[in-house]
């Protein structure tokens, strides 16, 4: 990992930062590389979600993503992104974002993260049931016992759902 990377890594990991100062930093660290850098305007956007600027997250998530991130990256900006739209009551479009995240690759590292935000965002819509199936699909493979029966409710609860 290179020094740019690991001094973004430390501050998000500095548990005394408050979000304004975390902001703040990673603004500082963001400029050292060309405006149009994908991956500085993902840190940037993420350090404005987690403060609460959602607004201002939205833009340079959007941004990021259509310049271009590297898979991981690409998966965690759509997941971020699509969190924060459904935060600021674009439900629908977040649901749809989170759908074909949760759809693309399904033994994906990042996979089970989509699927809880897929869930929340069902919730979001009116889809409870839904959001149940999904989060069970997700929760079943990590579970001690049970995997085959909480898998199989899972599919019932879509069933029903339709």
């Amino acid at each position: 990992m290179d020094d740019w990377q690991s001094r973004v890594d430390a501050v998000w990991a500095d548990e005394a930062l408050s979000p304004e100062d975390v902001v703040s930093r990673i603004d500082e660290i963001a400029a050292e590389r060309p405006a149009d850098d994908a991956i500085a305007l993902f840190e940037r956007a993420g350090a404005r979600d987690s403060a609460g600027i959602e607004d201002e997250a939205e833009v340079l998530y959007r941004r990021a993503l259509e310049i271009g991130l590297d898979d991981e990256r690409r998966t965690r900006a759509t997941i971020q992104l699509a969190s924060t739209i459904r935060n600021l009551g674009k439900t629908e479009e977040s649901l749809a974002m989170l759908q074909a995240e949760y759809d693309r690759e399904p033994r994906g590292p990042l996979h089970d993260a989509a699927a809880a935000f897929y869930s929340l965002a069902l919730v979001s819509s009116g889809q409870p049931e839904r959001a149940a199936s999904i989060a069970l699909h997700a929760l079943a493979p990590h579970l001690p016992l049970y995997t085959r029966s909480v898998t199989g409710y899972a599919r019932e609860i879509a069933e029903r759902a339709g």
